[in-house]
């Protein structure tokens, strides 16, 4: 894997995640108790032997840069190679279903040239997946194919999802939409690192197409193969398949599959205490992981660190996000909580089984005086 090196998209955004996404981007939103969307991808290129990896990032990348640093948690803060934290377009992508522009790879150009590499790894930061990408490399070079994607079999519609036709081994057609049963693109493939320098100059006049709209008419051009993926794997496009894919977590089967120990899933560290069970917790099928304070009742959902749940609250089927605070005798059902919140004591917020309630991150607010000019600044 030494002849590969990786990039990740991350330049991209949807407003189907609604309240989630507002100060945040995809790559970085909060996923499993104490994961990022982007430790994904980022620890399956590691994983796989890939030790140098760039990220294109949004022209919001605050919060990617707080969370990636200079890749220390991925092994990525090395003399040669390592992570690079490329530019992405200042208008991000053309349409909602867009995930690798041509236009944020033309933008860095020196990246691709400067490197010795044979191959290139593309993938973006949508999909929940622990995949061995060196079995995606082997395929390619077996079948000699210019271009070689990985799929799986689509188990519901996705109309932000791509879908394959296949002839064979070889992709003969591209559509936006699948359906149950289709093969749904992964947002992952490889190819030369020298047929990809050609191709931003071939498609240079359409740019700002997604990669793969620009081959939709082009495909007779390439031989494009594919490898079948039979592992978890979930595009998260929405917010229903956010809540319903994290809920997966819940089955241990899945969370083993996702976090096992050959190759496990790494992220930012934080210091934080054991959770604290106190004397009137109840707990039943959920996740919570460090620095959580229980006297409450939890049952089948999912926390992030510094959650408290105080004497007499309720949280069922719910995901309650870093740093919030449920007083006594507060009620969370079906419902996703953003950072940061206080929920008051007697409260009650009960979403439905096919539509969780969301509620937006607090801000934090910081009052800076100087002058008689006071600052709101928000938490992101």
């Amino acid at each position: 894997m030494n002849r590969v090196i990786g990039i990740i998209a991350a330049n991209y955004a949807t407003e189907k995640l609604g309240r989630l996404t507002e100060e945040r981007t995809i790559a970085s939103l909060p996923y499993g108790g104490r994961y990022r969307m982007i430790d994904f991808a980022l620890s399956n290129m590691v994983n796989s032997g890939i030790d140098t990896v760039g990220v294109i990032t949004p022209y919001k990348y605050r919060s990617i840069l707080d969370h990636v640093g200079a890749g220390k948690a991925w092994g990525l803060d090395r003399k040669r190679g390592g992570l690079f934290i490329l530019p992405g377009s200042v208008y991000g992508v053309a349409q909602a279903d867009f995930a690798l522009t041509l236009r944020d790879l033309r933008r860095n150009l020196v990246y691709l040239m400067r490197s010795p590499a044979e191959y290139v790894l593309l993938t973006s930061v949508s999909v929940v997946c622990n995949m061995d990408y060196r079995a995606l490399l082997q395929r390619h070079i077996e079948t000699g194919a210019d271009l070689t994607v990985a799929y799986n079999i689509a188990d519901a519609a996705d109309p932000a999802q791509m879908a394959f036709q296949m002839d064979g081994e070889r992709v003969t057609s591209l559509r936006r939409g699948v359906e149950a049963g289709d093969r749904a693109f992964l947002d992952c493939f490889v190819i030369s690192r020298a047929l990809l320098l050609r191709m931003l100059d071939w498609y240079k006049a359409v740019d700002y197409l997604d990669f793969f709209e620009a081959l939709t008419g082009d495909l007779e051009k390439y031989r494009i193969c594919a490898m079948r993926f039979d592992g978890y794997a979930r595009s998260i496009q929405n917010l229903q398949e956010y809540f319903r894919y994290s809920m997966d977590l819940l089955d241990t089967r899945v969370s083993d599959e996702l976090f096992s120990e050959e190759a496990p899933i790494m992220t930012k560290m934080q210091d934080s205490p054991p959770t604290k069970y106190l004397h009137d917790a109840r707990v039943q099928n959920s996740l919570i992981p460090a620095g959580c304070v229980i006297e409450g009742t939890v049952e089948g959902s999912i926390l992030f660190r510094g959650v408290k749940v105080g004497r007499g609250a309720v949280v069922k089927n719910s995901i309650i996000m870093q740093s919030c605070v449920l007083e006594e005798g507060a009620c969370v059902e079906n419902a996703m909580i953003d950072r940061g919140n206080v929920i008051a004591a007697g409260t009650v917020i009960r979403g439905t089984a096919g539509a969780a309630f969301v509620k937006e991150k607090a801000p934090t607010v910081t009052e800076i005086t100087r002058g008689g000019l006071r600052v709101h600044e928000k938490n992101a």
